[in-house]
């Protein structure tokens, strides 16, 4: 079993590492399939022991082999998150439970980089890009469908995700939030269903406003500074994801 656990974050790492040329040759519209792998300081074609998934990063203490510029802490923490998010993919559910384990675990190792694509992409460029989150609303219903979720729950967690942004995008007039956040919390709903979209937006807004505080009083931020809200939404995703069950059962049980 542990073999497996170690095999399936190994997997993860590797696929973190291809998530990150994605990244960043989606920006600029260039193939992510074709050309090697180079350093984005010098040009230099990167070799087998510059791309070991986080253990090049480390071995090379976090600068390019020819260059010697330092190396974005992107790469190694979307190999680890990676990694460790499909770790507990695995780990998390019970397997005996659900009818089609495999379909499961593929939906989930999906949807793990389409969110972890958005997070960076949002972070990083304030941007969500559609290309990512069109399909995956797709998908989404799509995958959820055939694992036996009701089409009517999925309808019901999309309207409430997108219809909560939609609102505040058209009271504010597209300044408290992006018309991307609106497609996300559509994507959001499809994917974890009803009841647990409440969760993700609880969480989503608590994170929000705990780091969102922190910045201003550190005055790293300011009341005008835009903070991309893609990466909380994400976060509170994955949360809800690995322990929404448990979550709604524990607060079932406080207000029973």
């Amino acid at each position: 079993m542990l073999a497996k656990l170690f095999l399936v974050f190994f997997l993860g790492l590797c696929w973190g590492s291809f998530l990150n040329v994605l990244i960043y040759r989606f920006k600029d519209k260039k193939s992510f399939l074709k050309g090697r792998s180079y350093c984005p300081h010098c040009h230099h074609y990167l070799g087998i022991l510059d791309l070991i998934p986080l253990f090049s990063f480390i071995f090379l203490k976090g600068r390019c082999r020819y260059c010697h510029q330092k190396i974005s802490w992107q790469y190694p923490l979307v190999e680890f998150f990676t990694g460790l998010l499909f770790l507990l993919s695995v780990s998390c559910f019970n397997f005996q439970s659900v009818s089609h384990p495999y379909l499961l675990i593929f939906r989930n190792f999906l949807f793990i980089s389409f969110f972890l694509i958005i997070f960076v992409y949002d972070l990083r460029y304030l941007l969500i890009p559609d290309e990512i989150v069109l399909s995956g609303i797709v998908l989404a219903f799509i995958f959820n469908l055939l694992l036996g979720y009701s089409w009517h729950k999925l309808v019901l967690a999309g309207l409430i995700g997108s219809g909560f942004f939609l609102l505040q995008y058209l009271i504010s007039q597209g300044k408290w939030i992006g018309f991307g956040d609106v497609k996300l919390g559509l994507l959001i709903g499809f994917f974890v269903s009803w009841p647990k979209i409440l969760l993700v937006l609880f969480f989503a807004y608590l994170f929000g406003a705990i780091i969102g505080s922190f910045l201003l009083l550190t005055k790293k931020r300011n009341l005008k500074s835009e903070i991309p809200f893609g990466p909380f939404l994400v976060f509170a995703t994955f949360i809800t994801l690995f322990w929404g069950e448990q979550i709604i059962c524990w607060f079932k049980r406080l207000i029973g």
